[in-house]
C-alpha cells in the first residue's frame, strides 16, 4: 500500500450502492454495478474489522425533481422513480450494511444529518454528484479525525469520480480500487495516478 495513505485515520466512502442503482432489478441500474458489490462487501467489513468508519453516501430524488441534477430534473418530475425517499429502491444493499444494522432514516438524512448505522457504519446524503457538496460530511470527517479515504462504489465517471475531486480539494490522501468501482476506465484511472490517487488492488485491503 502507498505510504501516502494514512491507514491510522482512514475512512471507506461507498458512494450510491442503492437498490435502483446497484440491483439488476433497479429502475435505473448502472451497468456493471452487480459485479462490484462482493469486492466492496468485503473492503466494508475490512475497514470494520480494523476499526475505520464505513460511510454510505446516498442519493434521495424528491418526486417533484426539485432535489435532482438539472440534467435530471424533469425526467424525475414526470414520474420517473428512482431512489425516492421511504421506497425500497433508495434502500442501500444490506450486504453492505453490517449484520445489525437497520436503512437510514431518510427524513434525517434529507435534514442534514449524519446517520448511524452501527458501530463503525455511518449515512449521508448528497443532492448533487459529489459527497461534500451542501453535505455534513466534510465536519463529520474532521470530528473523526479522518486524513485519507478509500473511495468505492457507482458509477465512476459521475460521483465516485467528483467525490474523489472534491476530497483532493480538501488535501485528503485518497486510495480508489477499481475492481470496487463501476464504470471504470483506463483514462480515467490515469487522470486519478496523475492527481496523487492511490490505485489499490482489493485483495490488499481484506486484511489490512
Amino acid at each position: 500500500m502507498d505510504i501516502n495513505i494514512d491507514w491510522r485515520h482512514a475512512a471507506l466512502l461507498i458512494i450510491d450502492m442503492q437498490h435502483d442503482f446497484a440491483a439488476p432489478d433497479g429502475s435505473a441500474y448502472i451497468d456493471g454495478t452487480a459485479e462490484i458489490v462482493p469486492v466492496v462487501s468485503h473492503i466494508a467489513q475490512a475497514f470494520r474489522n480494523a476499526q475505520r468508519p464505513v460511510i454510505h453516501i446516498v442519493r434521495l430524488y424528491l418526486p417533484d425533481g426539485t432535489n435532482a441534477d438539472i440534467c435530471r430534473r424533469e425526467r424525475i418530475a414526470s414520474g420517473m422513480s428512482v431512489v425516492a425517499p421511504y421506497t425500497s429502491g433508495a434502500a442501500i444493499l444490506p450486504v453492505l450494511l453490517p449484520d445489525v444494522a437497520e436503512q437510514p432514516d431518510h427524513r434525517n438524512l434529507l435534514a442534514g444529518k449524519v446517520e448511524r448505522l452501527g458501530d463503525l457504519d455511518y449515512a449521508v446524503y448528497k443532492p448533487r454528484w459529489g459527497a461534500f457538496y451542501r453535505t455534513p460530511l466534510m465536519d463529520f470527517l474532521m470530528e473523526q479525525g479522518i486524513r485519507s479515504l478509500v473511495v468505492v462504489g457507482c458509477n465512476f465517471p459521475n460521483c465516485p469520480r467528483t467525490t474523489v475531486y472534491e476530497a483532493s480539494e480538501r488535501d485528503f490522501s485518497l486510495g480508489i480500487v477499481p475492481e470496487a468501482l463501476s464504470g471504470i476506465y483506463p483514462k480515467g484511472l490515469e487522470e486519478l495516478t496523475n492527481i496523487g490517487v492511490n490505485v489499490i488492488a482489493g485483495d490488499a485491503l481484506f486484511a489490512f
